[in-house]
């Protein structure tokens, strides 16, 4: 079994979870925290824009489907905004069709991964996604 991290860079990353299932919700959210990611996680898309601006995540997990607004709308959001553009989406969908993937990477998300999730998978992905941003940090310490 491996072990949480005591100290790392990835303490100081935010990632924002926009999922309105509670269970995947929260799963995501715990197995984050306990590698040290902070994270805040909305279960429907209504606050999106407000958790950008005050949270000013790192990068976002983002569902398609949720009660309010659809994630494709969101993305699109993300696309109007500069100061938001650079920050990597991961789309966690159970929309298994290309089509759905292909609008999704078309209107922005960096990845695209089908439900259930490996969680394996899943932090691999955030790894890579974060792995700038992380090097830039440790060069600007």
């Amino acid at each position: 079994m491996s072990t949480a991290p005591t100290s790392s860079p990835e303490s100081v990353i935010r990632i924002l979870l926009v999922e309105d299932n509670d269970v995947n919700r929260q799963l995501m959210t715990d197995y984050l925290k306990y590698f040290g990611y902070h994270v805040l996680s909305l279960p429907r898309g209504e606050a999106f824009a407000t958790a950008m601006v005050q949270f000013e995540p790192h990068l976002i997990l983002l569902d398609l489907k949720l009660p309010d607004v659809d994630g494709y709308t969101l993305l699109q959001q993300v696309q109007q905004r500069q100061e938001w553009i650079q920050t990597p989406i991961i789309v966690v969908s159970a929309y298994a069709f290309h089509a759905d993937r292909q609008r999704a990477l078309n209107l922005g998300a960096r990845r695209y991964l089908v439900k259930p999730v490996k969680l394996a998978e899943l932090m691999a992905a955030i790894t890579e996604e974060l792995a700038p941003a992380l090097l830039s940090r440790r060069h600007s310490c």
